[in-house]
């Protein structure tokens, strides 16, 4: 019987942010800085941060975690919130709509308690200028009444920490990051530093892996740890029913070529943005709305999921015109790079 395991899907593998079938990452995240993989120069900060705080009684304070989805933010804010030993509070900046919102959320918050306020960057301004004094002074001020009878009270607020994270820092107002005493930005993953989170969620999911069958994965996640454990769950899948049910280099190559994943990460959305631009413009510059609609794509989804790995690998290049491929590009899709003159393929 054959099976096809090819066509694509609405929602990109590759997508740094969650889509159905990541229900089970929670599972995968560790618990503690020690099982924490990367991130580095973050965790040594924010180890003494803690300890610091831990010996003075104190809450941390207030943390902004920023950069590029599926790296960690949300598992290192539960991290924090473990190590300082209370109780952590999830939400969103969207979910917030009414200063009343917001109030709710911070009244029930017990000592030392962690709020995390997922995509910061979002919150609404009169919500977040209520979050000011509570940031600062652990105290809301709430208006009673309308026109000339209106009066302020002022409600007092046990001490917590505010974890913000945020994939957009730049759209984070300035009065909101000065407010933010701790600020780390978490980087890209290493090719190493992913195999060694492929092996470890390998070992908590039960599943057989050689260590070239993870160096193999771990170089095609776009040093993304939320792309890597995806790309394991999905290679599994062709390893027991085609392999034996180990995953080594050569059952992880295939089923990542059936997945259209090339050896740099590249999947065939990555791939029609760069051929568009050399065949349909000359290498460039395109504005990305007209690009979106030569491939028939979303322009959010190509500047927010597709890009950002493109510019980083240096497959294509910002102007102010719009974007340009580079001499990369041309050599990966095995083209010979004429510059800006049009190629004929």
């Amino acid at each position: 019987m054959a099976i096809d395991f090819t066509g694509a899907t609405e929602e990109s593998i590759v997508s740094t942010s969650m889509i159905s079938g990541d229900e089970s990452e929670g599972s995968l995240r560790p618990k503690t800085l020690g099982e924490y993989v990367g991130q580095e120069k973050a965790k040594t900060n924010l180890s003494i941060y803690i300890e610091a705080a831990k010996k003075r009684g104190e809450p941390l304070d207030h943390v902004l975690l920023h950069g590029p989805p599926g790296l960690g933010k949300t598992t290192l804010a539960s991290i924090i919130a473990n190590e300082m030993g209370v109780k952590m509070h999830i939400t969103s900046g969207p979910a917030i709509e009414k200063p009343g919102d917001l109030a709710a959320l911070l009244t029930n918050l017990d000592q030392n308690d962690i709020l995390f306020v997922d995509e910061i960057h979002r919150l609404n301004r009169a919500v977040e200028e209520i979050l000011y004094p509570a940031m600062e002074d652990y105290c809301l001020d709430i208006i009673m009444g309308k026109g000339p009878s209106a009066s302020s009270i002022r409600l007092d607020l046990k001490k917590f920490t505010l974890i913000g994270a945020t994939t957009r820092s730049g759209q984070l107002t300035a009065p909101l990051r000065d407010r933010f005493g701790v600020i780390e930005r978490l980087e890209l993953y290493t090719v190493d530093e992913l195999r060694r989170i492929i092996e470890r969620s390998a070992g908590i999911l039960g599943i057989r892996i050689e260590p070239a069958g993870a160096m193999e994965l771990a170089s095609r996640s776009r040093g993304t740890p939320r792309i890597a454990n995806r790309l394991l769950r999905r290679v599994r899948d062709f390893a027991q029913v085609l392999a034996d049910g180990v995953i080594t280099s050569e059952v992880a190559d295939d089923a990542l070529t059936r997945l259209e994943i090339d050896r740099v990460g590249l999947d065939s959305v990555d791939r029609r943005m760069l051929r568009s631009i050399i065949d349909n413009y000359s290498g460039g510059p395109v504005g990305l709305e007209t690009l979106a609609a030569t491939i028939n794509e979303e322009t959010v989804t190509l500047e927010d999921v597709y890009e950002p790995y493109l510019l980083q690998q240096g497959f294509i290049t910002r102007t102010p015109r719009g974007r340009c491929v580079t001499r990369r590009a041309y050599e990966h899709l095995g083209l010979e790079y004429l510059g800006q003159q049009k190629l004929d393929v």
